[in-house]
Formats: C-alpha cells, structure tokens, sequence
C-alpha cells in the first residue's frame, strides 16, 4: 500500500467494516514517536448520525396531520 502525493491512503474494506469506519467517521490520528495509530476521535458533545438525521429532517413536512391520523394510515 502507498501514500498517495497528497498524503492519501486507502483504509482497506475489511479493517473498515472489523473497525466499524463508516463514511463520515471522524478519525484521528496518534504519533509516539515510533508508531503511527489511526483511532475514531473522541465524539465529546457532538450529536449521534442519528440526532443529526433528525435535525435536519425536522421542519420539513408540508402535510399537515395529527398524530392519530399517521398511524391510521401506517395500519392500513
């Protein structure tokens, strides 16, 4: 495997997925002196995929329905 001119590698797929490196995973990486590591930083107060989702899905509806009537149709 080779570093690219801009400094780039390839993390192969499966140390990827045994790592749990998805797309948009925030990496980092650790320098002692001898040995290079890459590890998933640490998230501190950064919100969850998931939070994010529903962030940026929140006030996008234009139907205007009560609660009772999207379960009445998700039960149909």
């Amino acid at each position: 495997m080779r570093i690219t001119s801009k400094g780039q590698v390839t993390i192969p797929q499966d140390i990827r997925e045994r790592a749990g490196l998805l797309p948009h995973t925030e990496v980092e990486f650790v320098y002692d002196g001898k040995v290079v590591q890459l590890r998933r930083a640490d998230r501190g107060k950064k919100a969850s995929r998931g939070a994010r989702l529903v962030e940026h899905m929140r006030g996008r509806g234009t139907i205007k329905l009560t609660t009772d009537q999207i379960m009445a149709m998700t039960r149909r």
